[in-house]
């Protein structure tokens, strides 16, 4: 993990963040250069060049060269692609100009044309509930265009796909299909997928959409969650009862372990259920397993596959779950801020943890030679087929998230 070299580094860091200063002055924080570089847009125009009509998506490399390995559309990553694409048009109304390298790329009409191969998957996919990342280029879509029919009824047959897993009896949507009818699995990854029945509810208002989300995060919160704010990735209910018969896990190392994408999912799902919903659990929830996230990083800061894994040998790191942990971070902080008043300190802790975070995934995994905008991702660690050290789509639209998000706080200027 480089960790002799940067070490110095982040001994200084500690001291400027977690030192005498209990709230630092986050606008002097001096962010990596690697988030607004002009190799993201020529890396992302590269790879959309590869296919004139796309059928296939990148999902993650190899370990060596980072070169894409490249999916059919019917899986939960496809929309991650796009939705980068939609996000450099993002950044180029943000910093009023266009980044090196873009000039003449016409970043929502690539992010129309890579949306394509997923229309057919609204009402006929192996997706299940993840179908709220597939909604992600349509959702950004009607920010620019609220009137889009496209994208419309995308948003809306993903929403209705998601709600129709819905058990009242369980209280929440059901995560895996499993052929034993009395088994009902739901991963804390599915805190990710509620945003799109929030999406469809602004452009229908049904109602019952939020009270699915309400009634499957509120089950989440206890069921999930542990005291000190860690999490189980996998909880499984007894489908005729709503009982929990059982708390396990299926990335994570062991079923009382604590999976470091599957906590990022959670601070980033519980911070925008509060955001949409002002639920104060909501909120004290995202803080707990946010604290329990920055309390556990290793000396380096960088993100481990499993917080709890062995030690010796080094457990790989998930850049992925770095990334979705500082998006959340930020959406942390501005709900902090949302307050009244405002809790700046709470928001200053949680803008430095991404700092941190994000200073150690940059100096660890940027990887200007690569496809992919980061290495070292995790796709998953289970041997004979774990798939560890390359690039992923995820982790790198969240890292390309994190840099927008950060511009429009104020906290970067182009």
């Amino acid at each position: 993990m480089f960790l002799l070299t940067l070490l110095p580094f982040f001994a200084a860091l500690e001291q400027h963040v977690f030192g005498a200063e209990i709230t630092p002055n986050v606008s002097s924080l001096v962010w990596p250069p690697e988030l607004y570089s002009p190799l993201i847009p020529q890396k992302l125009l590269n790879t959309s060049s590869v296919q004139h009509t796309p059928t296939q998506y990148p999902q993650y490399t190899d370990r060596t060269i980072g070169k894409w390995s490249w999916f059919s559309p019917d899986l939960w990553t496809t929309g991650f692609f796009p939705a980068m694409l939609y996000e450099l048009n993002t950044r180029r109304q943000l910093c009023h100009s266009s980044s090196a390298g873009d000039a003449n790329a016409d970043w929502v009409g690539l992010g129309r044309s890579w949306s394509t191969a997923e229309v057919p998957l609204e009402v006929k996919n192996h997706v299940g509930h993840d179908v709220g990342f597939l909604s992600y280029p349509f959702v950004q879509e009607l920010l620019l265009n609220p009137e889009y029919e496209t994208a419309l009824e995308a948003v809306n047959a993903f929403a209705a796909d998601l709600a129709a897993r819905f058990s009242p009896t369980v209280g929440c949507t059901r995560s895996w299909d499993n052929p034993d009818p009395t088994l009902f699995r739901v991963i804390i990854d599915n805190m990710m997928n509620l945003e799109v029945l929030f999406a469809s509810y602004a452009r229908t208002g049904n109602k019952t959409l939020v009270d699915i989300a309400v009634s499957h995060a509120d089950r989440t919160l206890l069921y999930h969650v542990r005291p000190n704010g860690s999490s189980f990735h996998v909880v499984e209910y007894n489908a005729t009862t709503g009982e929990v018969i059982g708390r396990i896990t299926a990335q994570g190392y062991s079923d009382n372990s604590t999976w470091s994408r599957g906590q990022a999912w959670g601070i980033y799902g519980f911070a925008n259920m509060f955001a949409h919903t002002k639920n104060m659990s909501y909120l004290e929830t995202s803080r707990k397993m946010a604290t329990y996230f920055l309390d556990n990083l290793p000396l380096d800061s960088v993100v481990p596959w499993d917080f709890d894994a062995p030690p010796m040998p080094m457990p790989p790191a998930d850049t992925s779950a770095a990334t979705i942990a500082s998006l959340g971070l930020l959406l942390l902080a501005q709900q902090e801020n949302s307050l009244s008043p405002a809790n700046t300190t709470n928001a200053a802790r949680w803008i430095s943890g991404t700092w941190k975070i994000i200073n150690a995934v940059t100096h660890f995994a940027w990887k200007p030679s690569w496809q992919s905008l980061l290495s070292n991702g995790t796709v998953n660690n289970h041997y004979p087929s774990a798939n560890n050290d390359t690039g992923t789509i995820y982790g790198d639209y969240y890292y390309l998230k994190v840099g927008n998000e950060l511009v429009k706080m104020g906290l970067v200027h182009c």
